[in-house]
């Protein structure tokens, strides 16, 4: 049987560099059941439109980061259940970089996909504003070069390379109907040799109008002769995974309806990654939106019936799959005695000499924003523009929710604020809480609940509204002016966003603050919204509204823990 390799890479990065470290074990999620078994989500972490691959024992995974710096993180796994996250494919900026930097929540990175070709890796995406970008390395290590515009054109999305037997290339993509006015369709162009370049237009070859509405997010493969077309359709919350196939690159292509949600509670199953073990198996990620959490990342078995895929497990007679909840470990051959219990990294002493590689910026970051220090991490306090709410700073250092549910205890030490600044921890979503440190013009520091939301218009967030409640003054024990706070996150009920999305989590975050590390004043709560194509990020943040020399505070860590047993 033959199929197309693939691979994914990361990047050496210049300030974000993937060093050797401890595997980390959640205290809040670990999908391992340890017994040679799984559960699904093997992450419940928005891992939004995931791509994954192998290479020889080693599986990467990557997935859209939209606005988000380090762009478009990779993880790694020996069994596809036990992931780590070693590197980022964009670390630093994406183009065009217009100071002052602000964030387009929602924009910017949709939807890679990941290859290795002739020695060279590549990693295509789609920017809804500008078309198909590429990066290629010769080692996924690094370093990646520059991104370049392989494709222009609005509402270019959902991109994914492919080299035939005979020396061509090709790419696969899908249209954002917000900026092409068009959607629905799977549509096919040649690129050059070097896979930089489109050099035909792009040609519809699937129209889902009549039975696969929002059909998008295309991966191209080959097997048996056959060109298949993996792509979901339906809508996030509620769809499912088709799959074309075809003798002719161009079609016309059959298709058929290979995973759905049936009885299982997993709604929306679509959207992914095909990948093959060293044994012969067929797997298949893929995610299921769960609204606040955003997009987690599902596992399921594959297997093959007439040359047509067949995901999860097929029930009552029918001939596509449903999701499985839990199920064996994938067999990888060697590779499962270097298979360890691990997950992404979530809480973070900043004892590394670089930044953690779970924290990703709200815009392109500038050097300047912060440093490590033998204390901690340092965050300048970045002067805002005037009338930019706090969900609309450049500055938040954030990372994805690991969990359904979990406590997030994160201490500040705010000596080195200056008057007029403040800082504070943040839960961000198109709806967003946070817990604002603030010293004001008598060197007293002020605490506040700040609650804001984000109203859009097509694309971009037109307005923000804030609410501040005051909390009154911090008495603290020593000069250090030391405070933690809590955020914790309770799965309280369920919430039906539509007439066809039901029972999605809703998830109430309360925040508290203590200046002696035991005893808590709550300070505020709201009910957790995601945010624009994402799910609800939390973070630390530091801030002046003056243009003199900035102060700072200090993250001396953020630690995660179990809900059900610190609550």
């Amino acid at each position: 049987m033959k199929r197309l390799t693939q691979t994914l890479a990361f990047c050496l990065l210049t300030v974000f560099t993937a060093v050797a470290q401890k595997n980390y074990v959640s205290e809040v999620w670990v999908s391992d059941l340890g017994n040679g078994k799984y559960k699904n989500p093997v992450l419940y972490a928005d891992y939004s439109d995931p791509d994954a691959c192998r290479v020889g024992d080693d599986f990467y995974m990557t997935s859209s980061s939209f606005n988000c710096l380090p762009g478009m993180q990779i993880l790694h796994s020996k069994d596809l259940v036990n992931w780590t996250i070693i590197g980022a494919a964009v670390p630093n900026a994406l183009s065009p970089i217009e100071p002052p930097e602000r964030p387009e929540h929602g924009n910017r990175v949709w939807a890679p996909a990941i290859r290795h070709h002739n020695g060279e890796f590549y990693i295509f995406w789609g920017d809804p504003d500008q078309g198909a970008f590429m990066v290629k390395a010769k080692d996924p290590k690094g370093p990646w070069s520059e991104p370049v515009l392989v494709k222009a054109g609005k509402g270019i999305i959902d991109t994914c390379p492919f080299w035939d037997e005979d020396g061509k290339v090709y790419m696969v993509h899908a249209y954002a109907g917000s900026r092409a006015g068009l959607k629905s369709v799977i549509t096919i162009c040649e690129l050059n040799t070097e896979a930089n370049a489109a050099i035909t237009p792009s040609r519809i070859i699937f129209d889902g109008h009549e039975a696969h509405q929002t059909c998008e997010g295309p991966k191209f493969y080959k097997r048996n002769g056959y060109y298949y077309i993996f792509h979901p359709a339906g809508g996030v919350p509620t769809g499912w995974q088709v799959v074309l196939r075809s003798k002719n690159i161009y079609g016309p292509y059959e298709w058929k309806t290979v995973l759905a949600q049936g009885n299982s509670p997993v709604n929306g199953p679509h959207q992914g990654a095909w990948v093959d073990t060293v044994t012969g198996e067929d797997w298949f990620l893929h995610f299921q939106d769960v609204y606040a959490a955003g997009r987690i990342i599902h596992l399921q078995p594959m297997s093959w019936k007439e040359d047509w895929p067949i995901i999860g497990i097929a029930k009552d007679g029918n001939d596509y799959g449903e999701p499985v909840l839990t199920y064996r470990k994938p067999n990888v051959g060697e590779a499962a005695k270097e298979a360890v219990i691990c997950e992404p990294d979530a809480s973070d002493d900043f004892a590394k000499k670089t930044l953690g590689l779970q924290w990703q910026w709200n815009a392109n970051p500038k050097e300047d924003w912060y440093n490590i220090t033998p204390e901690g991490l340092c965050l300048n306090a970045v002067k805002q523009e005037e009338k930019i709410k706090h969900g609309d700073y450049p500055n938040l250092l954030l990372q994805k929710w690991p969990a359904p549910e979990f406590i997030c205890d994160t201490t500040l030490s705010l000596a080195g604020l200056k008057a007029n600044e403040e800082a504070g921890v943040i839960s961000m979503g198109v709806e967003y809480a946070l817990l604002s440190f603030a010293r004001n013009e008598e060197g007293v520091v002020e605490a506040s609940f700040i609650n804001g939301k984000q109203k859009y218009g097509k694309i971009l967030v037109e307005s923000t509204e804030e609410t501040s409640t005051q909390l009154g003054t911090l008495v603290f024990a020593d000069d250090s002016e030391t405070v933690t706070v809590r955020m914790s996150v309770h799965r309280v009920g369920t919430q039906d966003l539509s007439e066809k999305e039901k029972n999605f989590p809703l998830e109430e975050v309360v925040f508290e603050y203590s200046t002696n590390g035991t005893d808590y004043k709550k300070a505020g709560s709201y009910m957790a919204a995601a945010g624009r194509w994402v799910g609800v990020k939390s973070g630390v943040y530091c801030a002046a509204n003056h243009n003199e020399k900035a102060g700072s505070c200090l993250v001396k860590k953020t630690v995660y823990k179990n809900v059900t047993v610190h609550g």
